[in-house]
Order: C-alpha cells, then sequence, then structure tokens
C-alpha cells in the first residue's frame, strides 16, 4: 500500500467529506476520489460509505483505519525521530472520547522509543485537567475548543456520526437514544438534531462516561452520537439517511506556555496532530 494513498483516506474520514479533505490536502475533489478508489482496488473491498449525512467509513474501512493510521505516525516518526534522543516528562489531559481511542497506544509506543521520557496522560473533567495545566503538571491539552484552558496553539474539526447498536431499528417511533449524562455539548447536539428533524426519541440509558454509552451501544440499546474512532464491530456508523446529520466538533490544542522549546513535548505534540 502506498502511503500517500492511506493518508488520503485517513484524511477523508477524519474530515467526513470528500471536498473538505481535498481542501485539506491542496487537491481537486476528482483526484482525491481516485486516489481513494486505487486504495479500495489494493484492498479489494470498498472502504467508503456515502450518505446524506456525509461520508462514513464502510467495515473494511473500520478495519483498515487503525493500521493506517499508525503506519502513517510510524513512517512521520521514522523521518523525525531516527538518531534523536528524548529525555524529561509531559503530562497530557485528553477528552476522554480521545484518550478511549488510538491514541494512548501512540504515545506509548514514542515512551517505548525514548526510554528517558516520561509520559503521563490524564482524562479528567474540565475543571480538573485546568487545575492541572495550571500548575504546570500538564503541558498539552487536547479537548473541545471551549474547555481549553488556554487558547488554542491549532485547531480542527471532526465530524460526529450515529453510532447504531446492533440490532437497532432507526425507524422506531419514538427512536432509542443512548446520551452522555450531565452537562455534555455531543448530547445537546444529538437531541437538537432530533428535535429539528420532528424525530420522536426516548432515553434508554445514559452515563458519564464512554465506556458506559459503549456498553449501551453493544447490548443495542439505541443510538448515540460518537466520533467515528470510538464506533466498533459491534455497531454501524451509517444511516442511509434515516437519522438526520449531526454537527461536526470542534477541537483543539492547548500548549503551556512555560514548554516552548521543549524537544519531547514538540514530538508529543505531533503524534496528538497526526492521530486525531
Amino acid at each position: 500500500m502506498e502511503i500517500h494513498l492511506l493518508r488520503s483516506f485517513v484524511t477523508v474520514v477524519r474530515a467526513g467529506s470528500i471536498s473538505r479533505a481535498a481542501s485539506t490536502m491542496g487537491l481537486t475533489q476528482p483526484a482525491l476520489s481516485q486516489q481513494v478508489r486505487k486504495l479500495e482496488r489494493a484492498v479489494g473491498r470498498p472502504l467508503l460509505h456515502r450518505s446524506a449525512s456525509g461520508i462514513s467509513p464502510t467495515r473494511a474501512g473500520e478495519e483498515l483505519l487503525p493500521y493506517a493510521e499508525r503506519i502513517l505516525l510510524l513512517a512521520s516518526q521514522a523521518l523525525a525521530e531516527t538518531g534523536r534522543v528524548l529525555t524529561g516528562r509531559c503530562g497530557i489531559g485528553l477528552l476522554e472520547d480521545l484518550a478511549a481511542a488510538r491514541l494512548p497506544q501512540a504515545l506509548a509506543e514514542l515512551a517505548q522509543m525514548h526510554p528517558g521520557a516520561a509520559l503521563e496522560v490524564l482524562s479528567l473533567p474540565d475543571d480538573a485537567i485546568r487545575e492541572a495545566y495550571d500548575a504546570g503538571h500538564v503541558q498539552l491539552v487536547l479537548n473541545e475548543v471551549a474547555a481549553l484552558p488556554d487558547p488554542p496553539k491549532w485547531r480542527l474539526s471532526r465530524p460526529l456520526h450515529w453510532a447504531i447498536g446492533r440490532g437497532v431499528d432507526v425507524t422506531a417511533d419514538p427512536l432509542p437514544v443512548v446520551l452522555f449524562s450531565g452537562k455534555c455539548s455531543w448530547r445537546t447536539s444529538a437531541l437538537t438534531a432530533l428535535d429539528r428533524a420532528d424525530r420522536p426519541w426516548r432515553v434508554t440509558f445514559e452515563s458519564n462516561s464512554l465506556t458506559g454509552v459503549l456498553a449501551a451501544l453493544r447490548a443495542g440499546l439505541g443510538v448515540a452520537a460518537l466520533l467515528p474512532m470510538n464506533i466498533d464491530a459491534a455497531m454501524t456508523c451509517h444511516d442511509a439517511g434515516a437519522l438526520p446529520p449531526l454537527p461536526e466538533v470542534e477541537l483543539g490544542l492547548a500548549r503551556h506556555p512555560r514548554s516552548a522549546d521543549d524537544q519531547l513535548i514538540d514530538a508529543v505534540e505531533s503524534v496528538l496532530r497526526h492521530m486525531v
């Protein structure tokens, strides 16, 4: 598999749109579509599903995505880290939905490459992350822009998708919905989208953790709004237009002002940017 084809595929999945991905990569839409089709021919299976709510990976695409992300990250690290020795400590505050995905594995691999470095990944409530950041215990925070402790050094948008539990009828009236409990912008986004589409709904399960929401989906209790990276083989993430489109999530990275010119923190920031 050619690395530039994997990069095109990952960029399309993250953007949720061929047009947005093409703009990000500086390509025309036909050129990017051709690269994705070339990768699909190499794999021998369709990788993307197109619906009214945008583009999402097929089951084969979901299976390929983590491998593609790791190949791209390792290629980048091979160029950047060869011959370099990193030491020191870096604390990273992550939104739970990112901490539960592939980021911690990538960070662990970075630490394995540099035994003299110490990394600490924290997934805590926003107030606790802000306190740790202000105290200098956390140097990098990757979260929704509105929850960052400082203005973002960089930001990006990622699509939310409906995760559909196994056997759930998305035409049911009312629609069974699994929600994050308490104050959560994704909860608001999901319910607002349903209300605007005049779709009656009922809450079947609530949890204040991603683990609880995923367990309810795997049990077939309903649908939920999630990042594509957290939708596994026990669910589907495309709805053939049966559910209203969801908004994008705006993520950003805050870097502590006292962490400038630190090569370890530079390397961690590079991992975060490549993997989100």
